[in-house]
């Protein structure tokens, strides 16, 4: 009978099967089937050059990938070679991570603030949250908000929800842009909410993380910590997994909000992620973290950067972009021992999330997207797109 060890049976059967990723959406968290394995060989299949690039995450949906850009800019890009679809700019300049289905995408903008008063004292609004339509980018509905859209925006049935400068946590109709509801808490919103299990989940700047009634809007909840809380969080086993600015990363009962447990990292902890049993901690410190789900650190490994993006998890491994280094790092779950490497040619500069659709990873640069694939995955050459 033939025998092998575990890693070496994973390592046969990877490349002949798809692997749910775990993508962490511009706004919460998803599941989407996606024929790669992080642990082969990728290497690039295309790149879309630009120098305008920002620290947002593209949107995506099955085929397409939605890339924001400086100046109010958003480009349709197909995922498979990269081929241009349309460019739509909405002037001002985008203001959170866009998200996308199947026919729209939705982008959140702002214009500059104007100083002046009108006659009856009320300031220019300067947020707008719009609906471009998938085929041709054209706007399909138009919100203005007194400030703009922070963090990202999420999606959720019928629910466009998303934190904003105005200390509110919004729910957009998003056939229509109608405002749904929205809780006023305090300080400016620069988060990831992420909304599961019939409540959405969301930090402030305070460093409070709220539950709130997916449906009505109403506080079920609040846990407040010490730092800025802005990741998404990452649920599982009824209890709710976040970072804080303070350094800590904190597990709370889903129900009620109380403290399960909370480990202290070196920095500030920038993003969570769930990849089935094993939770990954980010952190400012340089450090990507692996805890079990009762909060026992499994390893702990130093990167060559600070972490700010959210990782990109498969059953294989996590995919981290440290900011200052030269590539994307793999690390395995059950140690946190490198496995993989996704050269960039070029200093990594953002915290936008590396995403993955289809069969390849994508991954922001200062410089434009790059798509890594399996070699020989492609039946075209690698090709270059610049704007």
């Amino acid at each position: 009978m033939l025998t092998c060890r575990p890693t070496r049976f994973l390592a046969l059967i990877l490349p002949l099967m798809t692997i749910a990723v775990a993508a962490w959406l511009p706004g919460g968290y998803a599941k989407t089937s996606v024929d790669v394995a992080l642990s082969q060989p990728l290497t690039v299949r295309w790149r879309y050059d630009s120098n305008f690039t920002l620290n947002l995450t593209p949107a995506f949906d099955s085929e397409r990938i939605y890339l924001p850009l400086a100046g109010g800019t958003i480009v349709s890009l197909r995922a498979r070679d990269g081929e241009l679809y349309w460019r739509a700019e909405l002037g001002g300049e985008l203001s959170a991570s866009p998200v996308a289905d199947d026919h729209t995408v939705y982008v959140a903008s702002e214009t500059e603030a104007d100083t002046t008063k009108s006659a009856v004292g009320v300031r220019r609004a300067t947020g707008t949250l719009r609906a471009l339509g998938r085929e041709s980018g054209i706007t399909q509905w138009m919100r203005t908000l007194a400030l703009p859209l922070r963090g990202s925006l999420t999606m959720s049935g019928n629910k466009l929800i998303a934190g904003s400068e105005d200390g509110r946590v919004y729910a957009f109709d998003k056939n229509t842009g109608e405002v749904l509801w929205s809780l006023v808490y305090g300080a400016r919103f620069n988060a990831q909410p992420v909304a599961v299990d019939g409540r959405v989940y969301a930090g402030n700047e305070d460093g409070n993380l709220l539950a709130i009634d997916e449906t009505t809007g109403k506080l079920l909840w609040r846990y407040r910590t010490k730092g800025a809380v802005r990741g998404p969080v990452a649920v599982a086993q009824g209890t709710v997994h976040f970072g804080s600015g303070d350094g800590y990363v904190y597990a709370v009962n889903a129900a009620n909000g109380r403290l399960a447990w909370r480990k202290r990292t070196g920095a500030s902890v920038e993003a969570v992620a769930l990849e089935g049993e094993t939770l990954l901690v980010a952190s400012l410190d340089n450090f990507a973290y692996g805890f079990s789900l009762n909060g026992k650190r499994l390893w702990k490994r130093q990167l060559g950067g600070r972490i700010s993006a959210q990782p990109l998890t498969a059953p294989d491994g996590a995919l981290f972009t440290p900011l200052s280094s030269l590539a994307g790092v793999v690390l395995g779950l059950p140690d946190g021992r490198q496995i993989n490497s996704l050269p960039t040619g070029e200093e990594i500069t953002t915290s936008a999330s590396p995403i993955a659709v289809g069969d390849a990873v994508l991954l922001t640069t200062q410089h434009g997207l790059l798509a890594f694939a399996r070699p020989g995955s492609n039946v075209k050459p690698m090709s270059q797109k610049r704007n």
